[in-house]
């Protein structure tokens, strides 16, 4: 009878390893496995108490992972003490020595760690793979010699198996998880590589916010989120990009200084580090002082701050409200990163507006400049097709009256300072919606759009005038200024915006010669003159290319023992439909259009022709000065030009000379310094033009290497009536400078004889010839010269 119980029990143990083994192969999760051993194996084997421990990572604990067991019939029966130091008890003397334990009675054992369960007899075996601890099985019973050989044999046998599926699931979910984490690093990769290449390609940075914040939403938990930038010489933080519960809000806030300091945002700002904190770090923060609570207390916060330039300094801060979304260091890692792309696409958008901006407002002032104004006026010409009612849209064009003369007295950045002054009046005078331009010097233009009628221009020409006339305080100077105005209007869609630029500019001048402080409309008067400007301007071109124009000479003569010295070259044009056009009529155009270059370029040939062909005929040398543009000023091709005359002509050195006019010479100073030493190997004098007129030139005369002033008819006329001593004071600078000095505009004998006494040395005027054809002056010099001239 008891052969057949043990063979029954032993024909159970086998029952119970069998299906054992074929379960181990369902299960996949290591909760049910343990649970699956102590509920449905052990119990089988009629134990009434087992404990489930893994060992800690360090081996320094056992842990509880599964129990089964009897307490006052409690079918919820969990053990009490549920981490055991591997130092410690029977289970930790299996553990250390990886051998199993068998006790009829641990009541008498020294290692035993009494429970309060009752317990006598306890069977222990090692759970092990590949000598490797990876836990235990404890197994108890309330009577004494209860275990046997073979109940250790079974546990040995279940212990065997379940270490190996622990190292099998251990395995697999350590690949799954190796699998995971490279799947997420590539994924992370991705989204990094994604955001440099977006921060590089990037032209808007509200496109590039959000591309940026779909990428960190896709591996971060950032439902709450933003990006602000700290303007530090504003001392403004303007939150430009804001994501609350993943929703996106449009509108850009600004923090102001008042609230900015009290801030976490600031706090990591000022200090240059991150931030990444719990709810309870972040009491202690505020606790501290280093910030104060702004809405919400935040489960978790993560901030990173980062530098654009030497003006802007940016953060970038997530928030979370759930404690299953709390940041951890890997997340502030990536976040890091994407602060320095963020920072890259923000410099490059900052500096990209700035070159913007440059390139369409006027560097001193701020303002528009022309191409950004007639961009504004050409679009608001095309929305007449649009609006429903019918709009006027206005232009003023205003020069500043006497604004050379501050220049010239009281230096440039004077100039500068009382220009930005002027501006800053004026904006105060102007609506908001209006385009204010700088067009060049003192030159300014106001684009009005959508005016009623002339009265309301009217009204705010009277506000312009009367904010410029206020006296202005600059560097220590009271200055005060008028303005010249002129205004043209554009009503229909077919209009154009240089056309209308032009229009007030004509109306400007109109202004401007009837007065200082004046205002003129365009008008029809003014449109035939334009008209007549662009006809000259289109005719020039063809007037060169048809050899229309001709070259008179005015002779410059002696006034001590009169008899003439050169000839200055004049301009005249014989247009074959307008007849005769005087120079006064097209200079100033071909000047504005730049085909003044062209046209210096033809007439310093011809006079240069003009020379040889007077050579040829034996006549008695001669000096031809000829007018030219400051343009020429600028570039020293203009030596090799005039070199090559020298050569294609065969000139005597210093037969062929220079007229400019001092404000010509200054604005290229520097240069026109090189280009006139380049000059001086040809003999090639240059005479000074209308000097007196301008202050501009006194304070350069002795850098200039100029041979003649030229004093202008102006001064000259009036000394038929009385003296000026205007005219002394120039002939005495030029004896200190030995200079000579041409007195233009002889009229009378009384004018020759003053200026004869004041030592001036030279005279030009209708009272010894007006401008002569080639061959009538040569005849005149002929006549008033026994021998051809030392040049």
């Amino acid at each position: 009878m008891l052969s057949q119980k043990k063979l029954e029990s032993k024909t159970e143990q086998l029952s119970i390893i069998n299906q054992f083994s074929s379960s181990l192969l369902q299960i996949t999760q290591l909760d049910e496995l343990f649970d699956y051993v102590t509920s449905q194996v052990v119990s089988r084997l009629g134990f009434v108490d087992c404990v489930i421990y893994l060992a800690d990572e360090h081996h320094e604990y056992l842990e509880e992972v599964a129990s089964m067991g009897l307490s006052s019939q409690n079918a919820n029966y969990q053990i009490i003490q549920t981490r055991i130091p591997i130092a410690q008890g029977i289970t930790g003397y299996v553990a250390r020595t990886q051998t199993a334990f068998v006790s009829a009675d641990v009541s008498s054992e020294p290692r035993y760690i009494a429970d309060s369960r009752p317990a006598l007899s306890e069977l222990c075996v090692p759970l092990v793979y590949e000598e490797q601890l990876l836990g235990v099985i404890d197994c108890e019973h309330p009577e004494p010699n209860y275990f046997t050989n073979g109940h250790l044999q079974i546990l040995s046998t279940v212990a065997h198996l379940l270490s190996a599926k622990i190292n099998q699931v251990r395995t697999l979910n350590h690949l799954t998880q190796t699998v995971d984490q490279l799947n997420q690093a590539q994924q992370l990769e991705k989204s990094l590589l994604k955001i440099a290449n977006i921060a590089y390609k990037s032209q808007e940075l509200d496109a590039f916010y959000d591309d940026i914040y779909a990428i960190i939403n896709s591996q971060l938990p950032a439902e709450n989120f933003f990006i602000g930038l700290y303007d530090k010489h504003a001392d403004l933080l303007e939150i430009n990009y804001l994501v609350e519960n993943e929703v996106r809000c449009n509108a850009s806030q600004k923090i102001v200084k008042a609230q900015l300091k009290e801030t976490a945002s600031y706090y990591i700002i000022s200090n240059s580090k991150p931030l990444l904190c719990n709810h309870i770090d972040f009491e202690k923060h505020i606790a501290q002082g280093h910030f104060k609570m702004v809405g919400r207390s935040p489960t978790s916060w993560l901030g990173v701050p980062f530098t654009v330039n030497e003006q802007y300094q940016g953060v970038i801060v997530m928030q979370s409200y759930h404690d299953h979304k709390a940041f951890n260091r890997h997340h502030l890692a990536i976040l890091t990163y994407i602060s320095r792309q963020v920072s890259m696409a923000i410099d490059r958008q900052l500096s990209r507006q700035a070159l913007e901006h440059r390139a369409l407002h006027d560097e001193l002032t701020g303002l528009a400049n022309r191409y950004l104004l007639l961009e504004r006026v050409k679009h608001a010409i095309l929305s007449h097709d649009r609006a429903p009612q019918k709009k006027l849209h206005c232009l003023l064009y205003l020069d500043l009256d006497r604004f050379k003369s501050i220049n010239d007295a009281l230096g440039h950045d004077v100039g500068d300072h009382f220009l930005v002054a002027i501006v800053n009046v004026i904006k105060g005078s102007i609506r908001r919606t209006d385009t204010f331009a700088r067009l060049g010097g003192d030159e300014f233009a106001i684009f009005m759009e959508n005016v009623h009628d002339k009265q309301q221009v009217d009204i705010a020409l009277e506000r312009i005038n009367n904010a410029i006339a206020k006296p202005l305080q600059i560097d220590g100077h009271i200055l005060q200024a008028s303005g010249s105005i002129g205004a043209a209007f554009t009503s229909d869609a077919t209009d154009n915006a240089i056309t209308l630029l032009q229009q007030a500019d004509a109306a400007m001048y109109e202004a401007k010669s009837s007065g200082r402080g004046r205002v003129c409309y365009f008008n029809n008067a003014m449109r035939k003159k334009l008209k007549r400007q662009a006809d000259i301007e289109n005719d020039l071109q063809s007037g060169i290319k048809n050899h229309e124009f001709e070259l008179y000479f005015q002779p410059i003569f002696t006034l001590n023992q009169p008899h003439i010295v050169s000839f200055e070259s004049l301009v005249r044009w014989h247009h074959p439909s307008a007849g005769l056009v005087p120079p006064d009529d097209f200079i100033p155009i071909a000047e504005h259009t730049g085909q003044i270059i062209e046209l210096d370029l033809y007439l310093l040939d011809l006079a240069a022709a003009q020379l040889q062909s007077w050579r040829r005929d034996g006549n008695p040398t001669v000096r031809i000065t000829v007018n030219v543009s400051s343009r020429h000023f600028a570039s020293l091709d203009f030596v090799e030009y005039m070199r090559s005359l020298y050569i294609k002509y065969q000139l005597p050195n210093g037969t062929l000379c220079l007229e400019i006019t001092e404000s010509g010479l200054i604005e290229n100073l520097t240069l026109a310094t090189r280009i006139i030493h380049g000059l001086a190997p040809l003999g090639v004098k240059l005479y000074l033009d209308d000097f007196g007129t301008g202050y501009s030139a006194l304070g350069y005369l002795h850098q200039l290497p100029i041979h003649t002033l030229k004093i202008d008819k102006s001064f000259i006329d009036q000394l038929t009536h009385k003296e000026n001593p205007l005219v002394d004071a120039i002939l005495s600078l030029a004896q200190s400078l030995k200079l000579n000095v041409v007195a233009e505009g002889i009229e009378n004998p009384k004018q020759w004889a003053l200026l004869k006494r004041k030592g001036c040395q030279l005279g030009q005027g209708y009272l010894v010839s007006k401008p002569l054809p080639a061959s009538q002056a040569m005849a005149l010099l002929i006549k008033h010269t026994d021998v051809a001239l030392s040049i």
